[in-house]
């Protein structure tokens, strides 16, 4: 049986990291719409599929899921427009809204999106969030030596992070730590890109403790993250998309590092992740089980950001399960 896809916005990140794999898949059936028809005519002529005239045309024939690849700037006006159809499920780029840019997240973001999730619980519909990061050969490796080596619960993070891969860092916080309880920030006054750094402080629910440094400031050539993470029992290392993972095992007492051998660039796992994480999506709706990537994630991710921006606003703690639940 077929999987109807319909896809909102249909830019550069549709054309390159989405529709060259959605496009190969036997059996998925396209649906573009976008506000600029030129666009979303070329993606069907080079992609296959049709173009639909509005959002009510895109849901006639009741797609199994919308791919929503709007600009995170247009993200929740197009959600809100999507769910008076109450689609059968929604799966979003990240951050999930940011009306201001993904540098610029505000606390207002966090309400819009816990206002769409809201309302996507009351039509039935159901939510999955694109964190590709989660699928890179380096995060699944940790994840799988956290398990299978016992390493046990995480005690303290340290995070340096470019804000191209912002969001998707502090996902993979949460991936490996949980929520935050508290969060203290502060932030620069030298604008790089259009954004300021902000460097904060958190505690997690599961009492870990951490520190994180957001900035437009460094180079493209350089790392655009590196992230320590110390558990009770083990330790693990990022460094870039397709940097080494390093390991210290306190039970072997040995230092492994795992690195991907050459010809392969930080672009080419990139891509590659957005395979793989649609790959287990629409393994997801053929199994008809949950989405590998909840919703939720991406509400939980825009949480964390609006407890840093109040707390640089207000200059004090945030207290951050009570000022930004998750659940009105």
């Amino acid at each position: 049986m077929a999987i109807k896809i319909a896809v909102v916005g249909t830019g550069g990140v549709a054309r390159d990291s989405y529709l060259p794999f959605l496009s190969k898949q036997e059996d998925v059936v396209l649906t573009y719409f976008s506000r600029t028809r030129s666009k979303a005519e070329a993606c069907a002529r080079d992609f296959g599929g049709r173009v639909a005239d509005s959002i009510l045309d895109l849901l006639a024939d009741e797609p199994d899921a919308v791919l929503v690849l709007t600009r995170e700037t247009q993200r929740f006006e197009a959600a809100m427009a999507l769910l008076e159809g109450r689609p059968k499920r929604l799966i979003f780029e990240k951050p999930l809204v940011a009306q201001n840019g993904q540098a610029n997240v505000c606390e207002d973001d966090f309400f819009k999106a816990r206002d769409i999730l809201q309302r996507a619980g009351a039509a039935g519909t159901e939510t999955a969030m694109v964190f590709n990061y989660r699928f890179f050969d380096q995060t699944v490796r940790a994840q799988n030596m956290i398990r299978d080596r016992n390493f046990g619960k995480m005690t303290q993070a340290s995070l340096s992070v470019n804000y191209a891969c912002w969001s998707h860092c502090i996902d993979l916080l949460h991936l490996f730590g949980g929520r935050a309880s508290w969060i203290s920030a502060l932030a620069g006054d030298i604008p790089y890109q259009g954004a300021v750094d902000v460097a904060g402080s958190f505690r997690l629910v599961n009492e870990a403790t951490g520190t994180i440094l957001g900035t437009s400031g460094t180079k493209f050539d350089f790392p655009l993250y590196d992230m320590n993470f110390n558990f009770e029992r083990g330790n693990i290392r990022f460094s870039d998309l397709d940097g080494p993972l390093d390991v210290f095992d306190h039970a072997t007492r040995y230092r492994e590092s795992h690195a991907l051998i050459g010809n392969h660039s930080r672009w080419d796992q990139y891509q590659a992740s957005f395979h793989k994480s649609m790959a287990a999506y629409l393994d997801s709706i053929r199994r008809s089980t949950t989405p590998p990537v909840p919703g939720l994630a991406g509400l939980e991710e825009l949480q964390f950001e609006a407890a840093l921006r109040r707390s640089v606003a207000q200059k004090r703690a945030v207290d951050v399960q009570q000022e930004f639940p998750l659940k009105a």
